[in-house]
């Protein structure tokens, strides 16, 4: 469809408005599509103020596709240590090899190969192929539904096949192809500064006079959804346990949370148990084997802790023993100095901080 006048317009002022107040981020100063990439991946799930650090690091040990390729699982895993949603680092991580073994080792700039590389979708190849080299395929996420759903009113709900279909038709007509990167990147700022979720600066908004859900007084019904996520509950018990000097550990590899992560010996119960109720359970015992475990610390009593669609509550048992039954032997046995050495989740992170509140109080 042929851009309008209208169109043109839009996307200019987005731009002008970009010029003034774009956001001073490292991925903005290159066209390296790895750093891009990379980039892109950590800011899938993760707040830009968040997620600056750990693109520093990322890139200080990884700073091109042969170096992330040539690292083990396990250690680009530490390194997204603290990010979440690990999938996506074992995503760049293979797409790294196969940029190797496949592509010469030359990141490709072609839109259809970039998205058939693992974890990549149509925004993430978007946003690739128009900042590293201009070319016109329109970014649609959160951000740009919010702008132009309010911007148009449009009540099509975003988290349907149709609602996909409309705004990614509309933002292709919007983007002007002469300027597709920053066209792109003026979107995203723009619904990231001003047209906000919860507390969007419409006095203050240079397109107040084109806005229709302005107009119509109810900007914070935009953009629309059809269904809610539903989310469930799980209760987690975790055991600390220390012998002489040594801790132990083991990785979860099932088709979980926190693949590949590392984490204390686990019982998951079905709701909220007491340490009564707990040490009642064969799983106690297989945890555990015949022996009486010297001291019990409960250090985090039903810490919540918030995914995408589920909602865990967790408790941590520090426990000191005086012996190594044979029960332990199923885990991986470390020395209790090694542990920095690991990934691990969040969760358990936070249960560090704790232990060292503790400790120092």
């Amino acid at each position: 469809m042929k851009q309008t006048d209208k169109d043109i317009e839009i996307s200019t002022m987005l731009v002008d408005w970009y010029k003034e107040n774009q956001r001073d981020l490292p991925w903005r100063q290159t066209t390296d599509p790895y750093k891009i990439w990379i980039s892109e991946i950590i800011l899938q799930q993760t707040r830009v103020v968040q997620g600056l650090d750990y693109y520093y690091r990322f890139i200080d040990r990884f700073p091109t596709v042969d170096a992330l390729a040539a690292a083990s699982e396990e250690e680009v895993l530490k390194y997204w240590q603290g990010l979440g949603y690990y999938s996506r680092a074992r995503n760049l991580h293979a797409s790294a090899q196969y940029i190797m073994l496949h592509c010469g080792g030359i990141f490709p700039s072609s839109y259809e190969t970039i998205l058939s590389l693992k974890g990549i979708g149509e925004y993430t190849a978007a946003a690739i192929a128009s900042f590293a080299w201009n070319m016109p395929y329109p970014v649609v996420d959160g951000n740009v539904y919010r702008v132009f759903s309010r911007l148009f009113a449009l009540d099509t709900p975003i988290d349907t096949g149709k609602g996909k279909k409309e705004f990614y038709e509309l933002a292709n007509m919007l983007i002007n192809p002469s300027n597709a990167s920053m066209h792109n990147q003026a979107v995203m700022d723009f619904g990231a500064l001003v047209c906000t979720p919860q507390a969007p600066s419409c006095t203050s908004c240079p397109f107040q006079h084109k806005c229709l859900a302005f107009a119509g007084g109810n900007v914070l019904d935009y953009p629309v959804k059809q269904h809610k996520t539903k989310s469930r509950n799980r209760y987690f018990n975790y055991f600390h346990i220390e012998w002489n000097d040594r801790t132990f550990l083991s990785r979860r590899d099932k088709s979980d949370i926190w693949k590949g992560l590392y984490e204390f010996p686990l019982i998951e119960t079905g709701q909220s148990v007491n340490f009564t109720e707990l040490s009642s359970l064969p799983d106690f015992k297989a945890i555990f084997g015949f022996q009486t475990p010297l001291d019990i610390m409960l250090v985090l009593n039903e810490k919540k802790h918030v995914l995408s669609h589920q909602v865990i509550y967790a408790n941590f048992y520090k426990v000191r023993i005086s012996n190594k039954d044979s029960a332990l032997d199923k885990f991986i046995e470390i020395n209790s100095s090694e542990l920095d050495n690991y990934a691990i989740s969040r969760l358990t992170h936070i249960y560090f901080d704790k232990l060292a509140e503790s400790f120092a109080n």
